[in-house]
């Protein structure tokens, strides 16, 4: 999996929103890309939200009843949907489980910087915030209204009025309140910039003065939120209509730690981030900056890492290498957690399987492979298994830059498109993982999404539903280029893409291609960057966002690797961020996807098969196609008799 400008494993992490930006990518860490993230996390620590909305599956059964869902797993209450379930009255029960998302150490309890936002990361600090809305298990935006509930007030201007509830604080006792929002606006804002930082020599801008992931609070809202900062209510007003506006606002770091690790008064700190007043804001950028970043095994006391969310972190549980323990919040007002502790382990994701096995972790997500699924099977009774689509999607890119046989030939990107045999990449790779996997025909919808015909109707090529090497000959003799290389190249260690390489090369060679594999270690971090490629193999993880494939596929997109470039396609991404109108959206997103089919732009694959393995004594543990993982509705895990 692949992910740019962030770490290399990301983590959609709790904060501000647009964290997950773009089409969030998946990065290398996982390879194959299996796993929920940008490379694996979720928007939202929304997911602690317990909210009443009904959990995805189909059961029968009151509360406290164990029952059994769609895929076999144990239910402790009836679900109807794809939100958290209604478990009635919890009390919480002692006891522990444990779950691993790889090898890599507990960083900070600031999960929105560059070097913290990781998969790793927010497997930890997701779980001490709440947020206004979180994700279901199919990628539908649902409410949490546990913690707050928000209205568009105005269409013109785009007013958005959030009611935080009553009782919602910190650990430490404190309200959380609209100071906590007004300051991650300032964080989240890309005109407060540090003028000792080095300038951006095509736009003159200095660096943030927060070493934040996202500036798209800031950018899309140019005044500070409105409200009594001491109150629960606050109100955001939009420069033009955005999209995505639901979930630019999700939660917030706490405001009185940031002022009392910078040696400021709360009010005086509310102040400087209304007034954007960099130099008042300096020390507070310096503690958001550095100060909540740990040593392995070290934590501070417990009022400077306040959660506001189902669990804390436990004192003095953080073992450097092996694991950090997490505990029920006791000052948490919502529906608390139904088991005392959730251990993270740091454990490698080739001893997953093994460990499930030796009960020594409870929950794992491991790599979708023929071999873990098989192996995982052999557990029997001993484990449940589920099995689904995830929004992260394979893809082959054309590299369009200087120096790759794609750049200027249309015929040779229609003739490759023409070749790969991406019915026979799913059946020899992905259905033995999910009998249910079909061929992905789009980039912005998934198969399990209602619009997903629809948009494939409309947009998508039909004559590349099998290859057709002898019109792609044809194309390649038209082009002019005699045996054309195409080095098709994506992060070594992935035996799934090495295969699929194979398979390309089967068919497309047939055609007239050279196809080489150029698999490297440093794919991501040289090969791509050089543009040293004609064919990128990776996975961008889907986030749920209307308006997040802009960053990829806008000719000044961020994350725009390939140098495309379509007028079309950034007019129509242009109206469709701007436009509230859902059938816009919807018609701007037909649009799009017919623009990229006629430029071959990228060879959609197939959606990622998940795999979630629990012990078979855990109820309510229920996969999810989205980016936030097993972990989206942890706090409703419990032990249940066998």
């Amino acid at each position: 999996m692949k992910h740019t400008k962030l770490s290399a494993a990301t983590a959609l992490a709790f904060g501000s929103a647009l964290v997950l930006s773009a089409c969030a990518p998946a990065g290398p860490a996982s390879n194959d890309g299996g796993s929920s993230s940008a490379a694996n996390g979720g928007s939202s620590s929304a997911a602690n939200g317990g909210s009443s909305a009904a959990e995805g599956g189909s059961a029968s059964g009151g509360a406290g009843e164990v029952t059994t869902g769609e895929n076999g797993q144990k239910l402790t209450a009836p679900v109807d949907g794809p939100g958290l379930a209604d478990l009635g009255d919890v009390q919480t029960e002692d006891g522990s489980i444990a779950y691993s998302v790889g090898a890599d150490e507990f960083l900070s309890y600031n999960g929105l910087q560059e070097n913290t936002y990781t998969t790793y990361n927010s497997a930890v600090v997701d779980r001490l915030f709440s947020s206004f809305w979180y994700y279901g298990t199919d990628g539908t935006l649902l409410p949490n209204e546990e913690f707050g509930t928000y209205e568009k007030i105005s269409d013109d201007p785009l007013t958005v009025k959030y009611t935080i509830a009553e009782d919602a604080k910190w650990s430490d006792g404190t309200p959380v309140t609209a100071a906590d929002y007004i300051v991650q606006w300032a964080v989240d804002n890309p005109t407060v910039q540090n003028p000792e930082g080095e300038a951006d020599p095509e736009t003159g801008d200095k660096p943030p003065l927060f070493e934040t992931i996202s500036t798209e609070f800031g950018k899309r809202v140019p005044e500070a939120p409105e409200g009594d900062p001491k109150g629960k209510e606050f109100t955001i007003t939009y420069e033009e209509p955005y999209a995505d506006w639901e979930i630019l606002v999700s939660t917030a770091l706490p405001a009185h730690v940031i002022a009392k690790g910078a040696d400021m008064e709360l009010d005086a700190l509310v102040e400087a981030a209304k007034a954007k007043d960099v130099a008042a804001l300096k020390p507070a950028a310096e503690f958001w900056n550095n100060g909540w970043d740990f040593s392995p095994g070290e934590l501070p006391e417990q009022d400077m890492i306040p959660s506001m969310g189902p669990y804390r972190i436990k004192d003095g549980s953080w073992q450097a290498g092996n694991s950090i323990t997490l505990e029920a919040n006791p000052e948490y007002w919502g529906t608390p957690a139904a088991t005392k502790e959730l251990v993270i382990k740091f454990a490698a994701p080739e001893t997953h399987v093994q460990a499930l096995q030796n009960k020594e972790l409870d929950v794992i997500e491991p790599q979708a492979t023929i071999d873990t699924v098989s192996q995982l099977d052999g557990l029997g009774d001993q484990v449940n298994v589920q099995k689904g689509d995830e929004m992260t999607w394979e893809h082959l890119d054309f590299n369009r830059g200087e120096g790759s046989v794609f750049a200027d030939s249309p015929e040779l990107r229609e003739a490759f498109a023409l070749c790969v045999p991406r019915q026979q990449i799913v059946d020899n790779l992905i259905k033995p993982i999910n009998p249910d996997a079909q061929v992905l025909n789009a980039r912005e919808v998934f198969p399990f999404q209602d619009n997903y015909q629809e948009v494939v109707d409309a947009a998508y090529p039909k004559e590349l539903d099998q290859p057709n090497p002898e019109k792609a000959k044809q194309l390649v003799e038209q082009s002019g280029v005699d045996k054309p290389v195409v080095r098709l190249g994506y992060q070594a260690g992935n035996q799934r893409r090495t295969e699929t390489v194979a398979l390309i090369k089967s068919e497309c060679d047939k055609a007239g291609f050279d196809i080489q594999d150029a698999n490297s270690q440093v794919f991501f971090k040289e090969v791509m960057p050089a543009g040293d490629y004609d064919v990128a193999l990776f996975a961008w993880a889907g986030s749920g966002q209307k308006a997040s494939g802009a960053n990829i596929y806008q000719s000044d997109g961020q994350q725009n690797q390939q140098s495309y470039s379509n007028k079309t396609v950034d007019e129509a991404w242009d109206k469709l961020s701007t436009s509230l109108d859902e059938k816009e959206q919807l018609e701007q997103t037909k649009a799009i996807e017919k623009a990229l089919w006629e430029d071959f732009q990228a060879i959609p694959l197939y959606a990622h098969p998940g795999v979630l393995a629990h012990q078979a004594d855990l109820a309510n543990v229920r996969a999810t196609s989205v980016q936030t993982g097993a972990l989206w509705n942890v706090e409703q895990w419990k032990r249940v008799a066998e």
